[in-house]
């Protein structure tokens, strides 16, 4: 990947490969940084195949890392700085990284999690101003509080120092196609949290054929980056996708909604990718009947199904302001970096569970569940992918590989997805529903086992069930049904202590946003929690 941007820099040196906070960096600029990282790495004892997890936002210091510790045959473990500490320390466990970097302030929310791990970890902090000239760094770093220095812990410039201890040059063995590049964390089939193993190959397969799809990719134009670094539509497409062909991603480490006009007036993007809510969120906003998006050559979709009518109000939106883009849905999942199927531009796709079609190079088929039969069109089935951009497999986990990625008698590796589709005569895709439990909020995927798991361990809990409700905005909230053990507080307070401890526990876009308790939770013949009777329950709330 590393050497895909590096030429990339060969070909277009003086162009910006990102623009951040006011400061443009060109892609000359961004391979020295790369390769001095990369020599600092070496010298603070990264060798290659060694992980190191890195939890940051979308800042230059992300984009640096990732490829420099590609550059060395590392692999970059990649995580979300609003997880909790009890979900960091699941990460680390898992991974067993050589080191770790952060951000200052998130430094005390980690540290118990970084105590508890074996063997010497080297921590290295930054902050929001280290990739900025030095007059706008010091002035943002008067903000941010810094931990005492020395210890195992270095800050960003020192670190980068550690570059004069090794020689020239990119150090390190060449990384081959086949080599884990990244790891990303998901839910895999049966919801439990696992890193997901993503190879070099599939990474710059991905920028081949998305840059095909999206027919408008042009060097020097812009992309607007605000799906985060550790999420695969985020890196996948919105860094590497843009930088291995030549566009300038604008990062945007804070993302609001209040700022998303704003970003769009001021920085002009030429792409937009991002999820249903992001679209929602774009057409309440307020005051942007004079917003120019003349210069909006691509706008794309993903995360979740949008539905026709969003669809319909988003393009209306775009063709109002000038955009000469429509709206294109994607379908993907991490376990193959991100998308793989998407609508056409300008014809068909518009029906209901439209997906699109393969990118040139995956191949879909539906089978029935539990199955490797394929399915004739318009079954509806389980959706198997096949191409380049597959998961090598789920970190640690044997099992679970060998049910997700099966040889079938055509002796092509097809990843199972645990989504139900179905494809049409017209050889479009259709997606109609999921067949492992999965809530997608504002485009986060949130595993109700994952949750379940944390409510359980709480004093007053004896029973829980979380759903998805559906919800305007969010497209699902996560809601929490609870049934408390005798003896517990009165309601009110049980409850307000629940939500103390899923703060301690839960990043936010895990977190419950409604509870109710009850007295009992429906269950199967086998006495398990009917949790598909409390989502038909929370439908037909909202349509009452």
């Amino acid at each position: 990947m590393a050497d895909r941007v590096f030429e990339t820099a060969g070909r277009y040196g003086g162009t910006a490969a990102y623009e951040y906070l006011g400061f443009r960096r060109s892609f000359a600029g961004l391979e020295r940084d790369t390769r001095r990282c990369a020599r600092a790495l070496r010298a603070l004892g990264i060798r290659p195949r060694d992980r190191v997890t890195v939890s940051l936002p979308n800042i230059p210091q992300a984009v640096i890392l990732f490829y420099a510790l590609n550059a060395i045959g590392a692999v970059a473990c990649m995580t979300h700085p609003l997880s909790s500490a009890e979900e960091m320390s699941f990460y680390l466990s898992s991974a067993k990284p050589r080191a770790f970097f952060t951000m200052y302030g998130f430094y005390e929310k980690f540290r118990p999690a970084l105590a508890r791990q074996d063997g010497a970890l080297r921590v290295v902090l930054t902050g929001a101003g280290d990739a900025l000239p030095p007059i706008p760094a010091a002035a943002m770093s008067v903000a941010e509080k810094k931990p005492p220095r020395g210890g195992d812990v270095l800050r960003w410039r020192e670190f980068l120092r550690f570059a004069e201890r090794s020689p020239a040059g990119t150090p390190g063995e060449k990384p081959d196609s086949g080599d884990t590049a990244a790891i990303l964390y998901s839910g895999g089939t049966s919801g439990k949290t696992k890193g997901i193993l993503l190879t070099n190959g599939s990474f710059n397969a991905l920028a081949d054929m998305t840059a095909r799809a999206s027919g408008s990719i042009v060097p020097g134009k812009k992309m607007l980056a605000v799906m985060p670094v550790f999420h695969g539509f985020g890196l996948g497409v919105c860094i590497h996708t843009a930088l291995a062909c030549g566009v300038t991603c604008l990062l945007v480490p804070r993302f609001t909604v209040k700022t998303y006009a704003a970003l769009l007036k001021t920085r002009r993007p030429n792409y937009i990718a991002g999820v249903p809510t992001l679209f929602e969120a774009l057409l309440r906003l307020e005051n942007t009947e004079r917003l120019d998006l003349s210069d909006l050559d691509g706008v794309f979709s993903g995360g979740d199904t949008m539905t026709p009518g969003l669809r319909a109000r988003v393009d209306e939106f775009l063709r109002a302001r000038g955009s000469p883009s429509r709206v294109r849905e994607g379908y993907g999942l991490t376990e193959c970096v991100t998308v793989c199927c998407l609508t056409p531009e300008g014809a068909g796709g518009t029906e209901p569970g439209c997906i699109g079609k393969p990118l040139d190079g995956m191949a879909m088929k539906i089978t029935e569940r539990g199955t490797e039969r394929e399915l004739c069109a318009e079954e509806t089935g389980e959706i198997c992918v096949s191409g380049p951009t597959v998961m090598a497999g789920y970190d640690g986990d044997e099992e679970e590989t060998r049910e997700a990625l099966r040889t079938h008698g055509d002796g092509r590796v097809w990843l199972h997805t645990g989504d139900l589709g179905e494809i049409g005569a017209d050889g479009y895709v259709y997606f109609r529903g999921r067949i492992k439990r999965l809530i997608v909020s504002s485009g986060y995927s949130v595993y109700p086992y994952h949750v379940e798991s944390v409510l359980c361990g709480h004093e007053f809990v004896e029973r829980c069930c979380v759903v998805g409700v559906p919800d305007e905005y969010k497209m699902q909230r996560v809601k929490a049904y609870i049934v408390l053990k005798k003896g517990a507080p009165p309601e009110v307070e049980a409850i307000e202590s629940v939500k103390a401890y899923c703060r301690a526990s839960l990043a936010p876009y895990n977190r419950p946003r409604e509870y109710e308790v009850r007295d009992s939770l429906p269950a199967t013949a086998l006495g398990k929690v009917a949790y598909r009777e409390l989502e038909r329950e929370a439908a037909e709330r909202k349509n009452a």
